[in-house]
């Protein structure tokens, strides 16, 4: 076996992998989308997690879709030797390698942009959702009391939401679990948001955290240079 050979087969069963892995995570996501309460109780202290924070559904369907996308142009591109397939697999995997650095460059230099963003996309949902959606609301309040948070930012992102209107208190985990929970004692409760929390932890975490973004960025690096060869080696077989 020749090492073009070889390299073609790596390259073939590393993106079947990857393909499989994008289905499995593409069930998930619709599982939890459709079910979400079965889910939680299945996997109830594991889906207290940073994933909570975010539509963890809708978040896996999207992940799981585009590893679909990177292991079927990746591992036919290289089954068939098409050049235009390899491309497409560079383009995709360095369009996210470079969407990664600057998520993270975001996330380490810019934090309080990311929390603009995130405030802005966020709250708006929790008012919308929190005491109206059954599911949504078990997830937060889990959430919350998993990782000693409240809301994104603080008590306030819960002002006007279904659970306020209906029971002019805020969530129990605002005030440490202390009832009443006005707005007083979420005050002097100075509970931090999730966001902020979540933070803290992946600073303590830094380790595991870097250890994992770069093996990540390792194996995209790998897998261009891996695409680029054949890319470049088709014409002189």
């Amino acid at each position: 076996m020749g090492f073009f050979t070889f390299i073609k087969v790596m390259m073939i069963l590393f993106n079947l992998a990857i393909f499989l892995g994008g289905g499995a995570l593409l069930g998930v996501g619709i599982w939890v989308t459709v079910d979400g309460q079965s889910f939680v109780k299945i996997f109830g202290g594991i889906s207290s997690t940073v994933l909570q924070v975010v539509n963890v559904g809708y978040f896996l369907i999207v992940i799981g879709a585009i590893l679909l996308i990177i292991g079927f142009l990746g591992c036919y591109g290289a089954q068939k030797e098409s050049k235009c397939l390899l491309m497409m697999f560079f383009s995709v995997v360095l369009i996210i390698f470079i969407a990664e650095v600057a998520a993270a460059v975001v996330v380490l230099l810019y934090t309080s942009l990311a929390e603009t963003f995130l405030t802005a996309v966020v709250t708006p949902i929790l008012r919308e959702k929190y005491g109206a959606d059954k599911d949504f609301t078990h997830i937060w309040n889990a959430t919350m009391t998993e990782v000693h948070c409240c809301g994104l930012n603080n008590y306030t992102d819960f002002e006007g939401s279904p659970w306020y209107d209906q029971n002019k208190n805020f969530p129990p985990p605002c005030c440490n679990s202390s009832s009443p929970c006005n707005a007083t004692v979420a005050a002097a409760s100075d509970v931090p948001g999730c966001f902020d929390q979540i933070l803290q932890d992946i600073k303590t975490n830094a380790d595991v955290v870097g250890g994992v973004a770069a093996g990540i960025a390792a194996l995209e690096i790998a897998a261009m240079a891996v695409s680029m060869y054949l890319y470049c080696h088709l014409d002189q077989k």
